[in-house]
């Protein structure tokens, strides 16, 4: 390593072991350090900024006083300085009378020098109130415009567009003069010109403002409405007026694509809940009121299974869910199998008296969900490749969970579309469904076949649970929220018919999710369960009807 750029030229006077110490010190600071560098690189002067009396104006007397000798170290910022305000940040400073000094492991270092000093058992930490760790922190982000990495260069420089700040002012210049990365530099320039947008000159906040149009964020729009409400400029006022018509229309296409994808991912859920209802109640005619119950059945098991890697495999942590989704599978379809087994099997063909049982069904498993792991709801966490997600426009992201969930929805119709039309299970499941008693008479166990298809939808439904558990917080009464809506999905698309579950669920997340930009929450629901209704009535047999003779024709 090469350690005259890697400490200022000041560090590099005595032995070689001393240098060694202080980077050392210094090596838990290393990003902020490193704007440091490019500095050095550029041929800004080396001389030590932060001295003792920087040090204590830093950590002692009332707020205002800190503040401002952190707004004046930031116009000449070296690795120091850097390394310091980083030991703030972290409460690793302590001061004895009006000695600073930097503790990290119990090892007192003098912050000018770097050198190891004694830690007086008198020392007393240094207390920073939220108002003083927000300009340490913004002091670090913006450190960072010097640094050596140009993504965390491109970050500053969005973060001090959000938050313009005239103390910023002279070092985003500093980091203009030697950026070569355009993209960078673009993001520098906003940056500038948000801070220059309250300039005193009427020329500076013209440009700011026409610069600023590039600039299509909901941050950049708000700035310029604030500015806009002060301005007395009339060539000015215009520029800004024109700016915000720039703005407002590249990001009403955002919002536009947000609506879309929303309904979407809702959609995508609605199918997920409803592609095992389209099972037991499309296929087998069994109105399942547990329907709900079985789903949350399904998010509990993954709920357990997240523990159990937490505490015994935390390493692989981020891999439980393909332990998760089978488990939520095989619980729910288990209790599907011992629900069917005692208690549908000697109702089918009484609707009345299915409901009734179903419906008291749920609220046992809601209750012993309740006595096992408490009324309140509980939380799974995502694993780490499921956080973020992708920046399409400034105001439109799409989150990797709902992407995610998505996919899994089409895998999980995929399968089950293949199961049913082309496995050996899916064609005794479409014979009995459709004609009992010739299937029996052709030695199908019949019996049999009603549990594998009733545990088969059952374990859909816990897939589905699997799924929202990633989405939002898993309770008792989790199921309650969905299954009015699977059964909507299910009877609007037709009854036994993929195709219209699909169809259903995917119209029916959008038309609700763009009502509700329309008309709100309330309203829009209420708009789609009239919709339904018309259509029941107008055509009782769903989007699709189904086709053939019946048998008994």
């Amino acid at each position: 390593m090469d350690l005259g750029r890697a400490v200022p030229s000041p560090f590099l006077m005595g032995n070689w072991m001393r240098c060694f110490s202080v980077f050392t010190q210094w090596r838990h600071v290393a990003t902020h350090v490193a704007c440091v560098l490019t500095l050095a690189a550029a041929g800004q002067p080396s001389a030590l900024a932060l001295s003792a009396e920087q040090a204590r104006a830093l950590t002692l007397g009332d707020t205002d006083a800190r503040v401002s000798a952190l707004q004046k170290a930031l116009a000449a910022p070296d690795a120091p300085t850097a390394a310091f305000l980083k030991a703030l940040s972290d409460d690793a400073v302590k001061v004895n009378g009006t000695q600073v000094l930097v503790v990290r492991d119990g090892h007192a270092t003098d912050p000018v020098t770097g050198e190891a000093t004694p830690l007086p058992a008198t020392a007393e930490d240094v207390i920073n109130n939220n108002r003083m760790r927000g300009e340490i922190d913004a002091a670090l982000s913006a450190l960072q415009l010097l640094s050596t990495d140009a993504t965390m260069r491109r970050q500053a420089a969005q973060s001090v567009l959000k938050e313009p700040d005239t103390t910023k002012l002279a070092m985003l210049e500093k980091a203009l003069t030697s950026e070569t990365d355009a993209s960078v530099k673009k993001h520098m320039l906003l940056a500038r010109a948000a801070i220059l947008l309250n300039s005193d000159n009427a020329d500076e906040r013209f440009a700011s403002a026409k610069t600023l149009a590039d600039s299509q964020t909901p941050d950049t729009q708000l700035l310029l409405n604030q500015r806009l409400s002060q301005e007395e400029d009339k060539k000015v006022r215009a520029q800004l007026q024109t700016s915000l018509l720039t703005i407002q229309a590249a990001l009403s296409w955002g919002e536009k694509l947000g609506a879309l994808f929303t309904g979407i991912s809702l959609g995508s859920i609605l199918l997920l809940v409803a592609l095992g209802l389209a099972i037991t109640y499309g296929l087998m005619g069994v109105i399942n009121m547990a329907h709900g119950e079985l789903m949350m059945i399904g998010a509990y098991a993954t709920y357990v299974v997240q523990g159990v890697f937490r505490q015994y495999l935390p390493s692989m942590f981020d891999a439980y869910l393909l332990l998760a989704v089978p488990a939520s599978f095989l619980a729910a379809a288990l209790v599907g199998a011992v629900l069917e087994r005692l208690v549908l099997r000697h109702l089918y063909g009484r609707p009345l008296e299915t409901l009734l049982a179903t419906w008291g069904i749920s609220l046992v498993l809601m209750q012993g969900v309740r006595s096992i792991f408490g009324a309140q709801n509980v939380g799974v966490e995502n694993p780490s490749w499921m956080s973020g997600g992708v920046q399409l426009l400034a105001n439109l992201s799409l989150p990797y969970n709902r992407l995610i969930i998505l996919g899994f929805a089409l895998f999980v119709l995929v399968g089950m579309t293949l199961l049913i039309s082309q496995t050996r299970l899916g064609l005794f499941v479409r014979g009995v469904t459709q004609n009992r008693p010739m299937a029996s008479a052709l030695g199908v166990n019949t019996a049999r076949i009603d549990t594998y298809a009733f545990s088969l939808g059952c374990g859909i439904a816990g897939l589905a649970g699997c799924a929202l558990s990633q989405i939002g917080n898993v309770g008792p009464d989790l199921g309650q929220s969905y299954i009015v809506d699977a059964f909507m999905v299910v009877v609007l698309g037709g009854v036994g018919q993929l195709a219209g579950t699909v169809y259903a669920a995917l119209g029916l997340g959008l038309m609700n999710k763009l009502l509700e930009g329309v008309a709100g929450a309330v309203l829009a629901k209420i708009a789609v369960l009239v919709f339904i209704i018309v259509f029941i009535q107008k055509r009782p047999q769903g989007i699709f009807a189904m086709k053939g003779r019946s048998a008994e024709a």
